[in-house]
């Protein structure tokens, strides 16, 4: 994998493996065009917060050490923010924000220079590029031919599968910017001391494949929100339903299932609490599910 793309690829990365769906710290509603999922890690916040300490300790021991020896940059010292959501008509776009060095920018250049088929264009007198993806498919239902990114704007490097939408955010500083039906758009989870932040249109993803949960498969959305607590993993998220009644079964259904985990003699005892501790609710159509957990027993279960 060059490491152009693993640049590219590294939030949808991050959020695959955190979530069981597709990763905006400080993303609120409205934020978002009409997109079929968004996924954003706060790396600034992980790194300033006791429970995120240990989330980045595990993306660097994963993730970010690779990326140092292929692609010669350093997440440590010059990445705050990851971004990654699909577009309107099904393209992907990614950002990242951080103190970036002229010498890490002109890395970023070379790095799709030495790609293969590669141009360089202006727009507003802003120098964007279009590199050929070496690896079309960026994950099972994501598909970039051309990448299309800039190192122009201050402080972020910006990406995407069209062209048209590139340059459409280096005239909006680096936002994406669009109408969408407020009735269609994701919804967005915040707190005070987020880490990550995810959403995902359910219906948008019918393949059975994607869900091996009659919960999961019956939802239209999906939103995950994981936030710094007291030096704990507080961590959120809702399921939107067609409607109320269904919510409800949806509801039903996980306190069953948490119920009968409760009483399996295999379970680890600090599992078994952590489950108890789970609480289960429902707000008109949209079941509600929250828990806190040591970080250090969420890491563990992502090495495992």
């Amino acid at each position: 994998m060059s490491g152009l793309r693993k640049l590219f690829c590294m939030s949808l990365f991050i959020g695959l493996t955190l979530t069981p769906v597709a990763v905006i710290a400080g993303l609120k509603d409205g934020d978002l065009p009409a997109s079929r999922w968004y996924a954003h890690v706060d790396l600034e916040e992980m790194r300033a917060t006791e429970a995120g300490k240990h989330l980045y300790e595990w993306l660097d021991k994963e993730v970010f050490s690779e990326l140092r020896e292929e692609a010669g940059f350093d997440p440590d010292t010059e990445a705050d923010e990851l971004t990654a959501m699909s577009t309107p008509d099904g393209g992907l776009v990614f950002s990242m924000t951080g103190n970036f060095s002229q010498e890490t920018k002109d890395r970023m250049i070379a790095l799709g220079a030495a790609g293969g088929n590669f141009d360089q264009f202006s727009h507003n007198d802003k120098v964007y590029y279009r590199v050929e993806n070496d690896e079309p498919r960026v994950a099972d239902d994501v598909v970039v031919e051309n990448l299309y990114y800039s190192v122009a704007l201050k402080n972020q490097v910006i990406a995407a599968s069209s062209e048209s939408i590139l340059k459409s955010m280096l005239d909006n500083r680096g936002k994406i910017s669009g109408d969408y039906d407020a009735d269609d758009a994701l919804i967005v989870l915040t707190a005070k001391k987020s880490l990550v932040q995810a959403g995902m249109d359910a219906d948008g993803l019918s393949d059975e494949r994607y869900w091996d949960s009659n919960v999961l498969r019956n939802a239209k959305q999906l939103a995950l929100l994981i936030a710094d607590k007291r030096g704990q993993l507080a961590i959120e998220a809702h399921l939107v339903a067609e409607e109320a009644e269904m919510a409800n079964s949806l509801a039903s259904i996980v306190r069953g299932l948490i119920s009968l985990q409760v009483f399996d003699e295999d379970m680890d005892p600090e599992v078994s609490k952590l489950l108890q501790s789970t609480n289960v609710d429902v707000d008109g159509a949209t079941l509600q599910i929250e828990v806190t957990m040591d970080p250090e027993t969420v890491v563990g279960v992502l090495d495992d």
